[in-house]
């Protein structure tokens, strides 16, 4: 399951596809590139957003993060991962009613930024 998702009005996604291509591309962009550097590199990249903390613990961090698999290879919402997302709100009584995958998720922006 994913540990960030990102949502948007049909409405505004039908008049600016534009806008959530390049905005799903960059996100792309990034996991692309946090699959593809060292630890010690992504530390360098990211410290100035962590000034109060050194590149080392930051490394360690980020470490952290590649051994728990927290960085998805793409955007892609994927069914299952959506059916996990529905069972734990359930189970912490915050969903009276399943949705349909097929009505919330759009993976089309996606799946075109994964093939970039």
């Amino acid at each position: 399951m994913p540990y960030t998702a990102y949502s948007a009005k049909k409405s505004y996604i039908e008049k600016h596809p534009e806008i959530i291509q390049k905005f799903t591309n960059a996100i792309q962009k990034g996991l692309d590139y946090v699959n593809t550097h060292s630890s010690e590199e992504i530390a360098e990249t990211i410290k100035p957003q962590f000034k109060e903390t050194d590149t080392e613990k930051i490394a360690i961090i980020v470490d952290r993060y590649k051994e728990q698999d927290t960085w998805k290879e793409n955007t892609v919402f994927e069914k299952e991962s959506f059916e996990l997302l529905e069972n734990i709100l359930e189970e912490a009584g915050e969903l009276d009613t399943r949705v349909p995958y097929e009505d919330l998720v759009n993976t089309g922006f996606a799946k075109a930024a994964a093939e970039k």
